[in-house]
């Protein structure tokens, strides 16, 4: 009877598997006992590039083992689970187990078709398939999937993905994704529930997503994005702390799609509770020489006004800072609340206390392809052996943020080789740091220009920035070489070195009122060096070639009287020739500004002073004095976009030998930039240049002003002031528009030149050129108007539109100032 069932298994047919079959063939009434349901041997077929030997180090089943049926489930799970094989087959004939393999083909090449709105290789960074690599069916409609998800973020959610296969000789294939990207899915509607204090309108203006709009051309916040959905949620939730609503609860925020699939409507629902006012203030400390006293002056909060979530967490975040900045390294600020509901009072309490005492055991620099580790370590505000704090770490991205270098910047810590010890790793992604530009625009000041240049800001991975540029416009030619090592000498030293060449043209009386012509041939060395975060210092010493030239002398006037309409002041003769300006300065600067550009908050102070005299013909002094307050307009208009902008400076100069050489070109000039309006350097001393009396010897003895026809000079004292108001426009965002209203004033007075001929007495002496001089006077004069920055794919563009309030008779004013393109 044994013998018989041993036959009959030995006839049973090989008939290939189903997937299901697979698992059950084998029935479990086989004994491990019986000789027959042992494996003696394990044939493999069908495998082409997959060795035999790897494919049963994936089975579970192996030679000597019984005809188990679960090793056998398991084998077929972990050959499929490989991804090598796209069919798996078990048969048994007697005590041999058969492995047919149908091999997965190799992927060939990947293809994208249709695509436009995202580039292949950003595509091809989404998916798993590659070339080379084994197919596999599952793996391609993972990535269906992954490709559909990024046209999500864009979007597109009616994006279609279609992979098809195409077959080639040597078990190979093509994967080709065909995408249709359909149109991008816009916000057509944003709605707020349960909002009782605030409109809808306001609180759109609040979240990012945008209501679409023809003018949201450059913007994506009209783009529905879920992820962006749950910002705007978060958003919502901090703009109703910061106004005082403590129990604010967002109770959702949904997107629908319409049943086209081209729009969504987005609804945040919110619950906004009652609004609080602060009650009690009080400070706690258990901070050694920290008393509560010493501490009240720096809350910047008051009693009674309206919970401030923001706020509160600005002024314990600033305490914090100025403590461990004061030598309290470990010292920490929370912030508690207690509320009332039944009087909507919220009391706040600053409590003080030392954290635990960590240092810093090692820092590791991460990403850095490019850039020297040294260049890092030197701009972090922390050193192995330091107190390690949160202070420490913010500053620390901040500052290799600010180097510009890196796309990226993290900083993390890890336990170090003891509990008071943290390993510190700053990792950094890089970009590049190489500019190579060409542009062109037109500028009030300079005529049609055209521009191109070189720079690198981290030079071989230095830190060291230099380039070289160069600009031809129409009335002025200029070349510059520039190089600056941040930290030179491995020291707290700024030091840079400029090379340059600057060719004025005269341009008659269209901007400058400029009758000459003026070159330049200079270099300049500069080191500057920080006494903290905010002061710093900066050298400068100058040395320049200087030519006034395109100068009709009296001489040439006298003997060709009809020039005399072209020719310049007596003064601007004068200054006529080379002159060597050899000159040392200094400025002295306090920056407490939130950032340097666009500030926001804070203030920026500074003076310094110019020494000429140093070699060279040219011996005078200068001192200017400078500063900027901006005061945020968040509590009143909660937008962070509008800031009060007042602005102020004076400057005097004059000579300290008498041998000194006089040039118009070292004067301060009043007009344009510095005082919106007027022409640029057409507000202070002018002088005639118009023969108003000739002499009997035929040569001109008096020169008169006539109208628009006047040099200017420039002046020895100078004060500026300025207030204005920048703010957002309604759709500014989108089209990288702000605008400003401003008010400026200022004066420039006195007179520097070699001789001075303006005493009427002496008009008709002979050889004595009488030439008054107008406009020296300190009145200030006032203008007011509305300027304009558009931040523009081809530069930023600026227009200023101004009118005077106040101006002196023989003022040259110009109401509109615009530039764009790579200088304005």
């Amino acid at each position: 009877m044994r013998l018989l069932l041993l036959a009959s298994a030995c006839l049973i047919p090989a008939v290939p598997m189903t997937a299901e079959a697979r698992t059950t063939r084998h029935a479990p009434a086989a004994k491990a006992s019986l000789p027959g349901n042992i494996i003696q041997s394990i044939d493999v077929k069908g495998n082409a590039r997959i060795e035999t030997s790897t494919v049963l180090s994936y089975m579970v089943a192996q030679p000597g083992d019984t005809f188990n049926q679960d090793d056998l489930d398991r084998s077929l799970k972990t050959l499929y689970a490989t991804g090598l094989f796209r069919d798996v087959t078990f048969r048994r004939e007697g005590s041999t187990l058969h492995v047919d393999l149908v091999e997965n083909p190799i992927v060939n090449r990947i293809v994208f078709e249709g695509n436009h709105a995202i580039k292949d290789e950003d595509l091809r960074k989404e998916i798993s398939l590659r070339p080379r690599a084994v197919f596999s069916s599952q793996t391609t409609a993972a990535d269906r999937q992954k490709l559909l998800n990024q046209y999500a973020q864009k979007a597109r959610f009616g994006a279609t993905v279609t992979p098809q296969i195409v077959k080639l000789s040597h078990n190979r294939v093509d994967v080709v994704f065909k995408i249709n990207e359909a149109e991008q899915t816009l916000i057509h509607k944003i709605v707020f529930v349960g909002n009782k204090n605030f409109s809808e309108a306001r609180l759109a203006q609040v979240v990012s997503s945008k209501e679409a709009a023809w003018y949201r051309f450059f913007s994506s916040s009209d783009e529905y994005n879920p992820e962006r959905i749950k910002y705007d949620a978060e958003l919502l939730r901090r703009f109703y702390l910061q106004n005082g609503y403590v129990d604010f609860h967002m109770i959702d925020a949904t997107g629908e799609l319409s049943p086209d699939h081209k729009t969504f409507t987005v609804t945040f629902t919110l619950d906004e509770g009652a609004r609080y006012r602060l009650g009690k203030i009080d400070i706690r400390s258990s901070v050694r020489d920290v008393t509560p006293d010493m501490m009240r002056k720096r809350v910047e909060l008051f009693h009674h006004q309206w919970y401030d979530g923001t706020a509160i967490q600005h002024n314990t975040t600033n305490m914090q800072e100025w403590l461990q900045a004061d030598g309290h390294p470990f010292a920490l600020v929370r912030s508690e609340i207690a509320r009332n509901p039944e009087k909507h009072i919220v009391d706040l309490l600053f409590d003080i206390n030392e954290g635990p005492h960590v240092y810093v055991e090692r820092i590791d620099i991460n990403g850095n392809t490019i850039t020297r580790d040294n260049v890092i370590r030197r701009n972090l505000p922390m050193a192995e052996g330091d107190p390690y704090t949160p202070f420490a770490r913010k500053y620390s991205k901040l500052e290799l943020q600010d180097l510009g270098y890196f796309s990226s910047v993290s900083v993390d810590q890890t336990q170090g080789s003891a509990p008071d010890r943290v390993n510190v790793s700053a990792n950094v992604v890089e970009k590049p740091t190489g500019e190579f530009s060409l542009g062109g625009g037109y500028s009030t000041d300079v005529g049609m220009l055209g521009n191109a240049s070189v720079k690198q800001h981290n030079l071989l991975g230095t830190g060291v920035d230099a380039g070289i540029s160069g600009t031809v416009a129409y009335y002025q030619k200029q070349a510059d070489i520039s190089i600056t090592d941040p930290y030179f000498l491995n020291r707290n030293l700024v030091a840079g070195a400029d090379f340059y060449f600057i060719q004025t043209s005269s341009n008659g009386y269209s901007s400058y009122q400029q009758s000459y012509s003026e070159g330049q041939y200079g270099m300049s060395l500069r080191i500057g060096y920080a006494y903290n975060r905010y002061l710093s210092q900066s050298w400068n010493y100058t040395l320049v070639d200087r030519q006034v030239s395109n100068t009709y002398s009296q001489a040439f006037i006298d003997e060709y009287p009809e020039y005399n309409a072209y020719a310049p002041s007596i003064y601007v003769q004068q200054s006529s020739g080379w002159s060597l300006l050899s000159q040392l300065s200094t400025t002295l600067t306090y920056d407490r500004r939130d950032r340097r550009t666009n500030p926001h908050d804070g203030y920026v102070m500074s003076l310094g002073g110019d020494f000429a005299g140093l070699g060279g013909g040219v011996k005078y002094g200068r001192v200017k004095a400078d500063g900027s307050y901006y005061i945020p307009l968040d509590d009143l208009t909660g937008d962070h976009d509008w800031t009060v902008q007042l602005k102020g400076g004076v400057g005097y100069m004059g000579d300290w030998s008498s041998s000194s050489q006089k040039s118009v070109i070292d004067n301060f000039y009043l007009g344009g930039q510095n005082l919106r309006g007027f022409l640029q350097g057409g507000v202070g001393p002018r002088s005639g240049h118009i023969c108003g009396t000739v002499g009997s010897d035929g040569k001109c003895s008096a020169w008169l002003p006539a109208a628009g026809s006047e040099d200017f000079i420039g002046g020895t004292f100078m004060y500026t002031a300025s207030a204005q108001l920048n703010f957002p426009f309604p759709m500014g965002d989108d089209l990288g528009i702000s605008g400003r209203y401003f008010v400026d004033a200022g004066s420039l007075s006195g007179i520097r030149v070699r001789n001075r001929y303006t005493d009427y007495s002496r008009r008709y002496e002979s050889g004595y050129p009488y030439t008054p001089v107008n406009g020296d006077t300190m009145t200030p004069r006032v203008s007011t108007g509305f300027g304009v920055s558009w931040k523009s794919p081809f530069g930023l563009v600026n227009i200023d539109a101004a009118v005077p309030l106040r101006k002196e008779r023989g003022d040259r004013i110009y109401p509109i100032r615009f530039g764009f393109g790579q200088q304005f």
